[in-house]
């Protein structure tokens, strides 16, 4: 059964962690205890049944108490599987920045992390080229390098 855990906002790690070591000291029936990556001040909380749960959670800082209804899996899959999107920009395209603090400028594509869903770009407008870190969701792709063509 997972359960879900309403915290204070930006303690969630501390909570996490606080269960985890009540659940160790009390070798209580808590399977995981997670942060999603994205959602603020919840916490999931996987257990055999609501008393272990609530056995966890019970008189701990920062822990506001474990909301009414349980969840499946199918409906928190997408916040705990990493979601590996398809990724249309290719090594050497012409891509343009679009977020701060280099908007609007073009840079080429050196190379990609999907992992970390970064974009490693040289600046075309720099005078020394410099390789630049950015998160894949910040640049478009203006142009191919397949299909060169004069500007």
């Amino acid at each position: 059964m997972i359960f879900i855990v309403k915290v204070i906002t930006n303690k969630e790690e501390r909570a996490v962690d606080m269960i985890a070591e009540k659940v160790e000291k009390k070798n209580l029936n808590v399977f995981s205890v997670l942060r999603p990556h994205g959602l603020r001040g919840y916490i999931l909380l996987e257990a055999e049944d609501r008393e272990s749960a609530e056995e966890a959670v019970f008189n701990l800082p920062y822990i506001k108490g474990i909301i009414g209804k349980t969840v499946g899996y199918e409906e928190i899959k997408n916040m705990v599987e990493p979601s590996v999107t398809a990724v249309s920009i290719k090594d050497g395209d012409i891509v343009e920045i679009i977020a701060e603090p280099f908007k609007k400028e073009k840079a080429k594509v050196l190379r990609i992390d999907k992992q970390k869903g970064e974009v490693v770009v040289s600046l075309l407008g720099a005078v020394v080229p410099l390789p630049v870190t950015i998160k894949l969701d910040n640049v478009k792709v203006i142009r191919r390098e397949d299909a060169e063509d004069d500007e």
